[in-house]
């Protein structure tokens, strides 16, 4: 959520700003509008209310000296019920506000780019070779099919279409990948693990900024008023909702494995097969609360630790810097990393890192008191995909292969392996 006061206060320049993400000007105007009307309404209900109260000084004079006041009681009625009708018209209004305000997203960062995704997109650096085989490479529907890694047909019998049924190998596969990454993120880069609900309350899902641009994306328990979590950076972030920190617990750093579930909303007859866009995937979360004037470094030194868990199983990938209209509605800067799938022959984004400074703070109202003492100031909140495991899946197996359709195990993964070769 963005402040209103710096808002109305310099409106041209949030439009201009917003401008590079898409068209808020309208938006931004109905705020300012707002925002003045309140302010002639709450100034025009102290005047009334300082004339009620020298109105009751009078009264009481009058009643001490037996003169009545009857007319001056008439009269502070009336202002009474004028003071109560502008008191309801300033809370509509500070309904309307919210409501509006929930829907304008975070300006992108200055050292975001302008643009128009794809082309606008700058890949930053890349890091490995993409593969030269000596025979055709299948890609990774074959070859989990084929070795009973997995079954998409009887994943859509279960659930529908989008969804994916690990078996055997392929089962334990997914639970190395999660040990593997907490491990790293853990004892390597220095976050604490956390397992949160997969489940969260409406509150939780505006905090982050999902609601209410994403709502049609969501899957709900309408019954509950609950939402099936689409990534672990919304329960994990709103651990610290409506808290003030320390300075001195800064940064925290916390990792989670947790299912992930989005229903896709118009994205059905896009990239369907197999594991490249499904309704529930495994993913580890990176989520960070820093001091924000660490908020861009912080950002660096997250995509370079998501970085690594590509580099240990030996997945080539690269790094792009996403331009302003390609970021997400809470989003003021992203890196998404790209892994390359040789069966597929694409790019796919493996994970995405996020500086949100104090969009998603504000909206959560997550707070630390500085060492000087100084007032309490909004943390700045930042995560990262750590990263998601089934396109993960698909460029591992891809890359990996061996003529004879058997898996190469990354030495990284062997330990989760008992120390095995191939799968």
């Amino acid at each position: 959520m963005l402040d209103l006061k710096l808002i109305r206060e310099t409106p041209e320049i949030f439009k201009t700003s917003l401008a590079r993400k898409g068209s808020y000007e309208r938006q931004v105007d109905e705020l300012t509008h707002l925002s003045k009307e309140r302010t002639a309404l709450i100034q025009e209900a102290e005047i009334l209310k300082a004339e009620r109260n020298k109105a009751n000084l009078a009264i009481q004079t009058a009643k001490q000296k037996g003169t009545g006041g009857d007319g001056i009681i008439s009269k502070m009625k009336l202002v009474s019920q004028k003071v109560t009708d502008l008191d309801k018209l300033v809370g509509d209004i500070d309904v309307k506000i919210h409501n509006l305000i929930a829907t304008i997203p975070n300006p992108p960062d200055e050292s975001t780019p302008d643009g128009i995704p794809p082309t606008g997109n700058q890949v930053v650096r890349e890091w490995g070779v993409t593969p030269k085989f000596a025979f055709v490479p299948k890609d990774h529907i074959e070859l989990m099919e084929t070795r009973r890694l997995a079954s998409f047909k009887r994943a859509v019998k279960i659930s529908g279409a989008g969804f994916a049924l690990f078996e055997n190998e392929g089962a334990r596969l997914v639970r190395a990948l999660i040990n593997f990454m907490l491990d790293l993120h853990v004892s390597k880069h220095g976050y604490s693990e956390v397992w949160p609900p997969a489940l969260v309350n409406r509150a939780s899902m505006t905090g982050t900024g999902q609601l209410p641009k994403l709502e049609d994306d969501m899957y709900q328990l309408k019954d509950d008023g609950l939402f099936l979590i689409p990534t672990a950076e919304v329960p994990v972030t709103n651990i610290y909702r409506d808290e003030v920190l320390t300075e001195e617990e800064l940064p925290i750093k916390r990792a989670a494995y947790t299912p992930c579930f989005r229903r896709e909303a118009g994205s059905y007859g896009k990239d369907t097969r197999g594991l490249s866009r499904v309704h529930q995937f495994d993913k580890v979360e990176l989520v960070k609360l820093v001091h924000p004037d660490r908020s861009l470094e912080e950002l660096e030194l997250l995509v370079r630790e998501a970085q690594k868990v590509l580099e240990l199983l030996e997945i080539p990938h690269r790094v792009v810097l996403l331009c302003a209209k390609d970021l997400s509605f809470a989003a003021a800067k992203c890196y998404d990393i790209e892994a390359y799938a040789p069966g597929m022959q694409r790019w796919l984004e493996v994970s995405s890192s996020s500086a949100f400074f104090d969009f998603q703070a504000r909206r959560m109202n997550i707070k630390f008191k500085p060492k000087d003492g100084t007032k309490p100031r909004l943390v700045h909140t930042l995560n990262s995909s750590g990263v998601a495991l089934a396109r993960t899946i698909i460029c591992l197996i891809e890359n990996h292969q061996r003529p004879d359709g058997s898996i190469q195990i990354p030495e990284a993964l062997k330990p989760y392996f008992s120390g095995r070769e191939t799968i």
